[in-house]
């Protein structure tokens, strides 16, 4: 068969390579998307629960961890969270602010993928399935020749939108990663983000009995704290203010978790001490927090005593407790259940304006595979968008 030449191949039909697609089509490039996958946008179709948290009313770079804190800073300022959602609102797609700035679908994710396909066809965009690129070559004049599991192509542009390491039952691949280091660009080491804590097993074994129970938090470390809930599970603690702490966080560390950020405990049993002296310590916890984790928490030899006979000094340490429990997980969950991967392609040797590689001329790195990673919340999509737009405007 003989080689099919283009003007640009985009490696990936996930949100990043998509976008890029139909921004380099509507400069009337011819552009092939190759995808190994059996349909495109997997990722976009089960995130959110399956509403697609597609972006976030309060992107800034500050969300963003990566070894060069400033290179996203370009692309999200030039495609911001607006341009996108004027895109979403053309496309008369329904969506509505869930917390913190969350923007999801009202209906599915089918929705946006459904627009990005749309505006890929209005734009001549090629998209090859259940294609595997088997080998990626440099032309010695220009350009790079793709032998792939259908046929061989031959384009001027290249770019890699193959995402990271997280879930692999979508398909994710170290296959970015390679690539770089093919053409000798530096990959800094990976690791799961946004995913959920395991235990040692003596927490695991003294918590699980809170097995999906959620409790509105402050988690912290030295780093950085976030507030919203924790959710108790089989294995050990998850939920969105986990999931943004595991970013952040390295094996051996230490977590604060504030079972009750609005209430300083200490103060609040010394009033209750003096407004209600017989009641049980116990029944007056449970009025803050669910039943159960109040009697997994509290010393059983202190919880039927009445506010009365409690020391003040007890009192410091039941509030230590629940205000600032301090926690060692044993370990994530790892890439099976991570939403995003930390690391990844070095930053420094990408063009931050057209995400091109400083010293292989033709060849574009974007989205996840990059060594930016964004928190919970519609940030990772954002970067996408941003990231997939910038190379769109040039390859």
């Amino acid at each position: 068969m003989e080689m099919k030449k283009t003007d640009v191949i985009i490696i990936g039909a996930g949100a990043a390579g998509l976008m890029c697609a139909i921004e380099a089509a509507k400069r009337q490039r011819k552009v092939i998307v190759i995808e190994h996958a059996n349909k495109p946008g997997k990722k976009i179709l089960m995130s959110g629960g399956g509403r697609c948290n597609f972006t976030n009313y309060l992107i800034n770079s500050d969300n963003y961890i990566s070894h060069n804190p400033h290179f996203c800073k370009s692309a999200l300022s030039r495609y911001t969270q607006w341009d996108f959602i004027d895109l979403v609102k053309r496309h008369h797609i329904p969506f509505h602010e869930k917390t913190l700035g969350q923007l999801f679908c009202d209906n599915k994710s089918m929705d946006i993928l459904a627009m990005l396909l749309s505006e890929c066809k209005q734009a001549g965009v090629d998209i090859h399935l259940d294609t595997e690129v088997l080998r990626v070559k440099k032309h010695v004049d220009h350009g790079f020749i793709l032998e792939t599991s259908a046929q061989d192509f031959s384009c001027n542009s290249l770019v890699i939108a193959t995402g990271g390491l997280s879930i692999p039952t979508m398909g994710a691949s170290p296959f970015g990663y390679r690539i770089a280091e093919q053409f000798g660009i530096k990959v800094w080491p990976t690791r799961a983000g946004l995913v959920a804590l395991t235990l040692h097993p003596e927490d695991k074994e003294k918590f699980s009995v809170l097995s999906g129970i959620s409790v509105a938090s402050v988690v912290s470390n030295d780093q950085i704290s976030f507030r919203e809930n924790i959710l108790f599970t089989h294995r050990g603690i998850s939920g969105p203010a986990i999931l943004q702490i595991s970013s952040y966080w390295h094996p051996g560390e230490e977590i604060t978790i504030n079972l009750l950020p609005e209430i300083d405990l200490f103060d609040f049993l010394v009033g209750m001490q003096h407004e209600q002296p017989q009641k049980h310590l116990k029944n007056m916890l449970a009025e803050l927090l669910p039943k159960r984790v109040v009697d997994v928490f509290l010393d059983p030899e202190i919880a039927d005593r009445k506010l009365a006979s409690i020391s003040h000094r007890e009192f410091t340490l039941v509030a230590a407790q629940f205000n600032s429990w301090k926690l060692r997980p044993n370990g994530t969950e790892g890439y099976r259940t991570a939403e995003v991967t930390l690391g990844g392609v070095d930053c420094d040797a990408i063009s931050s304006r057209t995400m091109e590689a400083k010293s292989i001329r033709g060849l574009y790195f974007i989205g996840e595979v990059l060594d930016v990673t964004g928190w919970l919340g519609g940030y990772n999509f954002q970067w996408a968008w941003s990231s997939g737009w910038a190379a769109g405007q040039v390859v």
